[in-house]
């Protein structure tokens, strides 16, 4: 192992909820979050032309990346935020049905080639709490000579 770094964040995008009740029933705090038809802010803050279509919520499941190691990898992690969720079912499940989607969003930074293996325990609990795993797979900032990889997923 030893590989990768990873990070992992919940995202939720649903056709009109409101983000304060995302953070109540799954009492994770955001840290994105608006509601569909809020005025459009920039990355400071201000207000820009239009409204949002829909409202949105991340949050992270992680305070910085993470060096996969033989304790640490995206499956034991993905694994342990399910267990997690697994309280938050019945809302899960209605944002489902209610036309909204919720993913979990994984950014590896890989040094060189690597396997992930999902059990399938695991995929069965993403199937029945409604979760999408979105992975993106970018260079490792260090081979790029850009530095530390960033602490927030986009």
């Amino acid at each position: 192992m030893g590989n990768y770094e990873f990070t992992i964040a919940l995202r939720i995008r649903h056709p009109n909820i409101a983000p304060a009740e995302i953070t109540r029933n799954l009492g994770i705090e955001p840290l994105h979050a608006w509601r569909a038809g809020d005025p459009r802010r920039d990355v400071a803050g201000g207000e820009i032309s239009g409204t949002y279509r829909e409202s949105y919520w991340m949050a992270r499941l992680m305070p910085k990346p993470e060096l996969a190691a033989d304790r640490v990898s995206v499956e034991s992690e993905v694994l342990r935020t399910l267990a997690q969720l697994r309280r938050a079912f019945g809302f899960l499940v209605t944002v489902k049905a209610e036309g909204g989607v919720a993913d979990l969003h994984v950014n590896i930074y890989a040094r060189e080639e690597f396997n992930l293996e999902f059990l399938p325990e695991t995929l069965s609990l993403l199937g029945r709490l409604g979760l999408t795993v979105a992975i993106e797979v970018k260079p490792h900032p260090h081979d790029l000579g850009a530095g530390a990889p960033p602490t927030a997923p986009h």
